[in-house]
């Protein structure tokens, strides 16, 4: 396994962790499918989780790839969670979940 590859994978894992110890007890590492990807998080009805464990961050293409794997997914609700610099497993908690606003507003209206 490639080094990018094991920090993605310890970076699922830990937010299906802490995803599991709150409140949802049926999120899952979602298996790779190519173009077809729905997300790198399964078991949340109507839900995409996109995970990414970089140095460099690319926001806007990694937005761009939430869009497809929630058209895939056919799920009306999507989240990018990046792993910021410094910020440990231990405090996987303070990871950020990213959305554009629109999105944003659309949690809000409960939709």
């Amino acid at each position: 396994m490639s080094k990018q590859r094991a920090k993605g994978t310890a970076a699922e894992t830990a937010v299906v962790n802490y995803l599991k110890a709150n409140g949802f007890p049926d999120a899952d590492r979602s298996p790779l499918r190519g173009v077809l990807d729905k997300g790198d998080v399964t078991g949340i009805r109507n839900v995409v989780i996109e995970i990414k464990n970089h140095r460099t961050y690319a926001i806007p293409a990694w937005l761009r790839e939430l869009e497809v794997e929630a058209t895939n997914a056919q799920a009306s609700k999507a989240f990018l969670v990046v792993k910021p610099n410094g910020v440990g497993a231990s405090r996987v908690g303070d990871w950020w979940a990213v959305l554009p606003l629109w999105r944003m507003a659309e949690l809000l209206r409960g939709r």
